[in-house]
């Protein structure tokens, strides 16, 4: 499996911007599609965002389309969430992901970092 660890997690106000990052250990990045889940306490974990294995198919869920953006280097083994116009109800303990399966919200996410908390004040 592959080792993920996430960055770049923070406070902001709303209506500002971050960029989450994750490196991936190991030889083999390219042969995992990756995705960004979210979870607040007391909720299920959510799936956000998800970008195939050469980064050429993406998929969102609702709420963050037209202000996320997931982007992948293989080069650099690493994913980044650039998160756009960030609104409070986008709190939440971001954690990377990784699957060989897929990218989408039903993909059966084998590997995971340990999160990075995304706080947005109004």
């Amino acid at each position: 499996q592959v080792q993920l660890v996430e960055s770049g997690g923070g406070l902001v106000q709303a209506g500002g911007s971050l960029r989450l990052s994750c490196a991936a250990s190991g030889r083999t990045f390219s042969a995992y599609a990756m995705g960004w889940f979210r979870q607040v306490p007391g909720k299920e974990r959510e799936f956000v965002a998800g970008i195939s294995w050469a980064g050429t198919s993406t998929h969102y869920t609702d709420s963050v389309k037209g202000r996320f953006t997931i982007s992948r280097d293989n080069a650099r083994n690493t994913v980044h969430l650039q998160m756009n116009s960030l609104k409070p109800e986008d709190t939440a303990v971001y954690y990377c992901t990784a699957s060989k399966t897929g990218w989408g919200p039903s993909t059966d996410f084998g590997s995971w970092g340990q999160g990075t908390q995304v706080t947005v004040s109004s």
